[in-house]
């Protein structure tokens, strides 16, 4: 996918170097997140990842998850829908559902912690192991969106 990018605006820098300045930490998110993924559909990982990203408002990893979701074989048209799954229901499957449901419980947690429903529903989807999987993912999520948050990550500059 091509990047187009204004001319007339100024890209922002960055921060900090957060991968070099703290190379073991930045090694551990990339261990966390390697290992939340596992047994998880990579199309459900990107969907979990675009939505805690479009909660947290990060530009850099929205930019980034699109991108992934796009290369697994996603459609533009449920990327659309991701922001506002809950009035477009149909695209999505029960199990995305509660996924999406969880994610932004866990995401917005400050806002009363994962009501119960929430946390049952997606239990009703996914077994023990896949739920801590999940909840793995979301936080894992969480923490690249504060990096690249925190540390000025541009939007458009994925570096991996």
């Amino acid at each position: 996918m091509t990047t187009t990018r204004n001319p007339a605006t100024p890209s922002p820098a960055a921060r900090i170097d957060f991968a070099r300045q703290a190379p073991k930490v930045f090694r551990a998110v990339i261990g966390l997140d390697a290992a939340a993924r596992e047994g998880l559909d990579p199309t459900l990982v990107e969907l979990v990842q675009i939505r805690s990203s479009q909660l947290n408002h990060c530009a850099y990893c929205l930019h980034m998850h699109t991108g992934d979701a796009r290369k697994a074989g996603e459609s533009e048209e449920r990327l659309h829908m991701t922001g506002v799954w809950r009035e477009a229901r149909h695209f999505f499957t029960e199990r995305e559902q509660a996924a999406l449901a969880l994610t932004e419980a866990v995401t917005l947690i400050a806002d009363g912690g994962v009501p119960d429903a929430v946390y049952a529903a997606a239990a009703a989807h996914f077994d023990e192991r896949e739920l801590a999987q999940l909840l793995a993912l979301i936080i894992t999520i969480n923490t690249w969106n504060r990096i690249a948050l925190a540390t000025g990550k541009v939007a458009g500059t994925d570096e991996r």
